[in-house]
């Protein structure tokens, strides 16, 4: 795992993030991608544990703007679960660029144990273009339900 020294956010396995959230009750799953993607694409389903994804967009779609509250609606939501400073929090997107910039904000507003999900959802594009063929939580097969 790699953990970037600017913002101490730590690069983690699709793989290594349903091993942490199964072995750690008060761990959470942050999805950031749009609406869209979690209607028509999927989403990490962790029933099997007991627990949903928290989905909270941090780009707008179709404009791709980056949400200007994203830090609050999280937060906010964080309250509501009980989620705390300390907690494991893990950010996924397609491929992991979003989720990291998602991570370095959360991180930033005070949430020490900020993870991201590297290769994301669907993970990088394979020869052909396409996605969910060399990488990412559907890729290495973990449980995902069609929005």
């Amino acid at each position: 795992m790699e953990k970037t020294e600017a913002s101490g956010v730590e690069d983690v396995s699709v793989l290594e993030t349903w091993k942490r959230l199964e072995g750690d009750p008060a761990a959470v799953l942050v999805d950031v991608r749009t609406r869209a993607e979690w209607t028509f694409v999927g989403v990490p389903d962790l029933s099997k544990i007991g627990r949903g994804v928290m989905l909270v967009e941090w780009q707008t779609f179709p404009d791709g703007r980056v949400a200007p509250d994203f830090s609050e609606r999280l937060r906010a939501a964080f309250a509501e679960k009980g989620v705390e400073a300390t907690t494991e929090i893990f950010f996924i997107c397609r491929s992991g660029g979003r989720s990291r910039m998602a991570a370095e904000a959360m991180a930033a507003a005070g949430y020490c144990n900020c993870r991201n999900v590297m290769e994301g959802f669907e993970g990088p594009l394979d020869a052909r273009h396409h996605r969910s063929h060399v990488g990412g939580w559907k890729f290495a097969g973990l449980d995902w339900v069609q929005g």
